[in-house]
C-alpha cells in the first residue's frame, strides 16, 4: 500500500497491492448482532439452552466475551443450575473472566435488547453458519499455506484436506428430531416388501442359506465386521459371497482390497467359479475338460457388477469420496474392504494406532449410515486366540471371542454385526465331540448382532478353490460331463520357451503375483 505523508504537497497514485482473504481488510464472516440476540434469550428463558445446544459450541462466537459468556451458560447448564444474569455474572467470576466479558452492564444490556427467545433457533444457526465459514477458511488458509511447502507431500496433503474439511461437515450437519409417523410407514413397507421375497430376506442375500437366516440378510447401514485369524479364509468368504451376490442376484458390489492387486481378485474369482486349482491357473497346464470348464464357466464372470479398487494404504477420506462415487454412478448396493487394519486416516488428529482404527471404524458406520447400505469390512484378531487353551481338544477350545478383535474395541462398539470365521481343522480339530466330521467345514459365529440374535452355522470351505458354499451344496463337478463339449485347444504363452516365442518375454503378468493357496 502507498504511505501518504502528512505535510505532502505532491499529489500521488497509490499503489494497488493485492492481498488475501486472510490479509487485514477482509472481516471474517460474523453475525455480532445474532450472537448477543442469542445470548440475551438464553439468560431470559428457562429452557431456552435445550434449544442451540446441537448447535453451538463456545468457538461459534466470534467474539471472545460472547464465548466467554456462553462458556459460562454451558457450564451453568450441564451442572443443572438457573440461567439469569446474576448466576451468569457469578459463573464468569468464577472462571475468572468477568471483566473480559465486559462486565454485569453487559450482561444486562444483552436481556433488555430481546423480549423473549421466540427466534432463537433460527438466530442460532445463524451464528453457527458464520462459524462454519470461518472454521472454512482456516482450513483453506492452511492448507494453502502447506501448499506452498515444497516439502510437503501432494497426496498426503489431499488427504489433510479432505478429512479436516469432512470433520467440519459432520460438525454442521444436524438432523431433525422426526415424529414417528413417517418411520413406521417405511418400516412397515420394508416389512411387506420382506414378506414378498424368498426366505423372508429384507436385506441382500450372501447366497448362504443359513447364514441368511439369522441376518435376514445384509442390512442397509449397517456396519458388519467378519473377523479371523490369518489362513482362516476371510477373503475367500466374502469373494464367494461377493460372488453369490453379484452372481446370482445380479447385486452390484464394489470390493477395495488394500491387500491383494485387482489381478490376484479375480484369479481368486476364477478359481471359485471355474473350480479349477490356483497351481493350474498360474501356469496354464489345463487338460482340455478344465480348459472346456473354463470357456464355459468365465462367461458368468463377463458383466458382472462386481468393481475392485485395489489402492494400497486406502485412507477414509479416500474411501469415502470413491464410494459416493459408485453409489451414485454405478448404483452399488454394497462395499467390502479387506482389511480393516490396513487402511488409515490421514487427515484426522490422533495419538496411536488404536485411536487410528477408532476413527476407522467409526467413519465406516457413519459412511453406511450416509449412504444408506451396508458395508463388510474384514478384520485381524489379536493372537489371544493362539494362546488360547484347547488342551480338552474340543471344537470350542479356540473359538474367537469379541475380546480378540485388534487393536481396538471401537470396531466392537461401531459394528451393527460382528462375524468370526473358525475352521476348527487348522488346529487340528477334526471332530466335534458329536460325531460331526469338522473336515472341510468351517464356521461362522454371529458373535454381535445388534438387530436380531447370534447363533453359529456350518459351511463347507473348499481349499483348493478358495471358496466357501453351503454344506450341503455339491461341488464336485463330473470330468465326463465336459468330455462330449466341443473346445479348441489352447496352448498357453506360459508354456512357451522364450526361443519359442520369437523372442518374445514370457506373458507372465497376469498370473505373477497369484499365490495357489492363498487363504486370506
Amino acid at each position: 500500500m502507498a504511505t501518504l505523508t502528512k505535510n505532502s504537497k505532491k499529489k500521488t497514485t497509490p499503489t494497488i497491492v493485492t492481498v488475501g482473504a486472510n490479509e487485514i481488510g477482509k472481516l471474517p464472516p460474523q453475525a455480532l448482532d445474532f450472537e448477543e440476540s442469542v445470548l440475551g434469550a438464553l439468560m431470559i428463558e428457562k429452557e431456552a439452552y435445550g434449544i442451540v445446544a446441537d448447535l453451538l459450541r463456545p468457538e461459534s462466537f466470534y467474539a471472545a466475551k460472547h464465548r466467554y459468556i456462553y462458556e459460562a451458560i454451558r457450564t451453568l447448564s450441564n451442572n443443572d443450575n438457573p440461567i439469569d444474569v446474576l448466576s451468569v455474572a457469578q459463573q464468569l467470576k468464577t472462571m475468572g473472566l468477568l471483566e473480559e466479558a465486559g462486565g454485569v452492564v453487559f450482561l444486562s444490556e444483552l436481556t433488555r435488547r430481546v423480549a423473549s427467545a421466540a427466534h432463537l433457533r433460527y438466530h442460532a444457526q445463524i451464528v453457527a453458519q458464520k462459524a462454519t465459514a470461518r472454521d472454512l477458511i482456516t482450513v483453506a488458509c492452511q492448507i494453502e499455506e502447506k501448499g506452498y511447502d515444497e516439502t510437503q507431500d501432494v497426496d498426503e496433503l489431499i488427504q489433510e484436506a479432505e478429512g479436516r474439511i469432512f470433520e467440519i461437515s459432520q460438525r454442521s450437519q444436524k438432523r431433525e428430531v422426526t415424529s414417528i409417523d413417517p418411520v413406521i410407514t417405511e418400516a412397515f413397507a420394508r416389512m411387506r416388501a420382506a414378506s414378498q421375497n424368498d426366505g423372508n430376506i429384507s436385506g441382500i442375500p450372501s447366497g448362504f442359506t443359513e447364514l441368511d437366516k439369522i441376518t435376514s440378510g445384509w442390512q442397509k447401514s449397517d456396519l458388519v465386521i467378519i473377523a479371523a485369524r490369518p489362513a482362516m479364509g476371510k477373503t475367500a468368504f466374502v469373494l464367494s459371497m461377493a460372488k453369490n451376490i453379484a452372481v446370482d442376484f445380479q447385486i452390484p458390489v464394489a470390493i477395495f482390497s488394500l491387500e491383494m492387486s485387482n489381478v490376484q481378485l479375480v484369479n481368486r474369482l476364477i478359481m471359485n467359479v471355474c473350480e479349477i486349482e490356483g497351481n493350474k491357473i498360474r501356469n496354464g497346464r489345463l487338460s482340455p475338460s478344465e480348459w472346456a470348464k473354463l470357456e464355459s464357466r468365465i462367461k458368468l464372470l463377463h458383466n458382472t457388477p462386481i468393481y475392485v479398487d485395489d489402492t494400497p494404504g486406502l485412507s477414509i477420506t479416500e474411501l469415502r469420496s470413491k464410494a459416493r462415487k459408485l453409489v451414485r454412478e454405478k448404483k452399488i448396493e454394497l462395499i467390502i474392504i479387506d482389511y480393516l487394519q490396513l487402511m488409515n486416516a490421514n487427515g484426522f488428529n490422533f495419538g496411536s494406532r488404536e485411536q487410528e482404527v477408532s476413527i476407522i471404524s467409526r467413519n465406516l458406520k457413519g459412511l453406511a449410515k450416509e449412504l444408506d447400505i451396508p458395508i463388510i469390512a474384514l478384520s485381524q484378531l489379536s493372537r489371544a486366540v493362539e494362546k488360547r487353551d484347547s488342551s480338552n481338544n474340543t471344537v470350542d477350545g479356540k473359538k474367537p471371542l469379541l475380546s480378540d478383535l485388534r487393536e481396538s474395541g471401537a470396531i466392537e462398539q461401531d459394528a451393527d454385526m460382528v462375524c468370526f470365521i473358525h475352521r476348527p481343522e487348522y488346529y487340528k480339530l477334526y471332530d466335534d465331540g458329536n460325531g460331526k466330521d469338522l473336515r472341510g467345514l468351517g464356521q461362522i459365529i454371529v458373535a454381535k448382532h445388534r438387530n436380531g440374535a447370534t447363533d453359529e452355522i456350518w459351511l463347507r470351505f473348499i481349499g483348493k478353490y478358495t471358496r466357501f458354499q453351503n454344506e450341503n451344496d455339491a461341488y464336485e463337478q463330473d470330468e465326463d460331463l465336459y468330455a462330449n463339449i466341443s473346445y479348441n485347444t489352447h496352448q498357453s504363452r506360459m508354456n512357451i520357451q522364450p526361443a519359442e516365442a520369437d523372442g518374445a518375454s514370457l506373458d507372465n503378468d497376469r498370473f505373477d503375483d497369484f499365490d495357489p493357496n492363498p487363504l486370506g
